[in-house]
């Protein structure tokens, strides 16, 4: 079986022990036939600083990252079969699903969100997700 790894120049380059390292590479997704399985994502922009803003905007960013990593591996949002949604508050649920049902196509993934106890450089939301392509 063929496993491929994927980056994204539109994201920033992570030493972040949540990514794959692969010969001093970090990657945001890896590829293996009919499937992509993506990173998660965190809201911070190309140079790897957090987005202004609250969990509407963060939302939007790690979704935007993710859209980045789904185009480098062939795919997109259309394709998309599972999202995992991790909140450092599920009182933020609400404003975060605002985003979600906003910037995702119908009809939507599968999706499980989840209260995180801590997440990478304690940011209030990474998405994740599963992809065919």
């Amino acid at each position: 079986m063929s496993v491929e790894r994927i980056n994204s120049d539109e994201n920033p380059k992570f030493t972040h022990i949540l990514f794959i390292q692969l010969e001093s590479q970090i990657a945001h997704a890896t590829k293996v036939p009919g499937l992509i399985f993506l990173s998660g994502q965190t809201p911070v922009d190309k140079d790897g600083k957090l987005v202004e803003g609250g969990i509407r905007e963060h939302t939007a960013q790690c979704i935007k990252n993710l859209g980045n990593v789904l185009r480098a591996a062939g795919s997109d949002w259309e394709k998309v079969v599972k999202v995992n949604v991790y909140l450092k508050d599920m009182d933020n649920f609400a404003a975060m699903n605002e985003v979600y049902e906003k910037l995702l196509p119908s009809p939507k993934p599968a999706r499980t969100c989840i209260q995180a106890g801590k997440l990478p450089n304690d940011v209030d939301v990474e998405i994740e997700a599963i992809a065919a392509y």
